[in-house]
């Protein structure tokens, strides 16, 4: 019988977790002669495990790339440059269950899988005296996991609140038999169900110390309220976001100021200077995701991948005073691209860091939870912040906020983060594509045959990859598919 292609891949990346992570940032050097199950025996390992995951997490087809444009091109505040462009099957929706790509499935099961082999492990090695050490190892694994199912069960089921998670998620897999085994799919309510758990066990054993390129307590706790935002349940999401706001900050995390937005993203942070990344894919000269990074993607100088269009440009220009603006970069009159992914010093574009957990999005979680609550007054509190930062001389104090303010912010605030598409979607909003004439970037405009659609358009999910559905006899393809 054979096994299915997931099985393979994890397996592989198994392996490649103990022999691939180099990183000066990562704090132990890996063996070179660790096996797989019998590998975690003492906690250095599992620290050793959990920086190949780290490690594996910098791929371009990862977290440095696809993970992260994926939610912006598919939406309607960015585009690809062109359908020959690598974003321009995304952005058109243009993929079938005979050529939908493999990466996300593959990468993310392989996360999960290395997650597992520390998960399985780690309770049987004696940690006298290590407790906390432990249990924040412990905890890093949990939310990596937590995490990659979160992201898998968005890209491959349809948004919870469709149909209150009845519809088809992705398998639950907790250890290696389970991946052998070829297994059949979850429901996307029985996948959140599993990602809260495992989240929410993190947040009680994560520390709150800044540890550069590690997942931390507050950043966990600002992905389940996310979330909990994805499944409706804004009571909790809410209390979450509050929660990380509170930790976060006493713990000297703090909303970059006005004056050094623009220029934060290629700031490195430290212990004594934490900005507002509360968890961030560090890439370094030596240890690079290469060409196919956002930042190379975002660049005019690089592959000009994505732009934004030209309703998300009108969009900003309505207050020509924010500092967001000073985030753009232009190709003469043609395209905008949006400069966040910055290098830090000594650096090229191609190795900038990537945000992908910001004190911003705890801010923006919360408000948006309380407008849905009718809470209006913890709505502008935590919104407030983020368009004053923007410009000072705005406020949305003595307003009564809409779900359209929280979320037009929310897009000003995140864009080329990879949030969009998956916020419209999860709002039961249509993605609604328009062009907007504007000599500064004349040359945009859509071209893709999807404008306006919803989640009832079987596209907005991705096929099940063809090796996968070959090979693995329990395996459903997505409807339309």
């Amino acid at each position: 019988m054979k096994l299915s292609k997931l099985y393979y891949i994890c397996m592989g990346s198994l392996l490649f977790a103990f022999t691939s992570c180099g990183n000066d940032w990562l704090n132990l050097e890996p063996s070179t002669s660790v096996e797989t199950e019998t590998s975690i025996k003492i906690l250095s390992d599992v620290e050793f495990t959990l920086n190949g995951i780290y490690s594996d997490m910098q791929s371009s087809d990862a977290y440095s790339g696809r993970l992260v444009y994926y939610g912006d091109v598919r939406g309607d505040d960015m585009q690809a440059v062109s359908l020959s462009k690598r974003t321009g099957d995304y952005y058109n929706y243009g993929h079938t269950k005979d050529n939908g790509p493999s990466s996300h499935w593959l990468n993310l099961y392989s996360f999960i899988q290395n997650c597992n082999l520390i998960l399985n492990n780690i309770d049987k090695i004696d940690a006298t005296g290590q407790e906390e050490y432990r249990d924040d190892l412990k905890g890093q694994a949990l939310a990596i996991r937590g995490m990659a199912l979160f992201d898998l069960t968005r890209i491959f089921g349809y948004p919870y609140t469709k149909d209150n998670g009845a519809s088809l998620g992705v398998p639950i897999v907790k250890n290696s038999e389970g991946i052998a085994s070829k297994p059949s799919r979850n429901t996307v309510a029985e996948c959140y169900t599993q990602i809260i758990s495992d989240l929410t066990s993190a947040v009680s054993m994560l520390n709150g110390k800044f540890t550069k390129g590690k997942i931390n307590k507050w950043a966990a706790m600002t992905l389940l309220s996310r979330v909990y935002l994805y499944k409706g349940d804004n009571t909790n999401a809410l209390a979450m976001a509050e929660d990380a706001i509170e930790g976060a900050e006493g713990k000297g995390w703090q909303l970059w100021s006005h004056d050094d937005y623009p220029y934060a993203w290629a700031e490195d942070a430290s212990s004594a200077a934490p900005g507002e990344v509360l968890f961030e894919i560090v890439n370094t000269t030596t240890d690079s995701p290469g060409k196919e990074s956002m930042g190379y993607l975002n660049s005019k100088s690089g592959y000009d991948d994505m732009c934004i269009t030209t309703s998300f440009y009108a969009l900003l220009l309505e207050d020509p005073d924010d500092i967001r603006l000073k985030l753009l970069s232009f190709d003469g009159s043609k395209y905008a691209y949006v400069f966040k992914y910055q290098p830090q010093e000594g650096e090229v574009i191609q190795d900038a860091n990537i945000p992908l957990i910001r004190l911003a999005e705890t801010y923006l979680n919360a408000s948006e939870a309380a407008v849905k609550l009718g809470d209006n007054e913890k709505a502008v509190k935590y919104l407030d912040p983020i368009v004053k930062r923007a410009n000072p001389n705005n406020t949305v104090q003595g307003k009564t906020l809409t779900l359209e303010d929280v979320l037009n912010e929310r897009r000003k605030e995140l864009v080329a983060e990879g949030h969009r598409a998956f916020d419209l979607l999860r709002n039961g909003m249509s993605v609604n594509r328009y062009d907007v004439p504007n000599s500064k970037i004349k040359s945009t405009k859509h071209f893709s045959k999807n404008l306006d659609f919803d989640w009832d358009f079987y596209r907005i999910v991705l096929p099940i990859p063809k090796a996968e559905m070959d090979t693995n006899p329990n395996m459903v393809q997505n409807p339309g598919y």
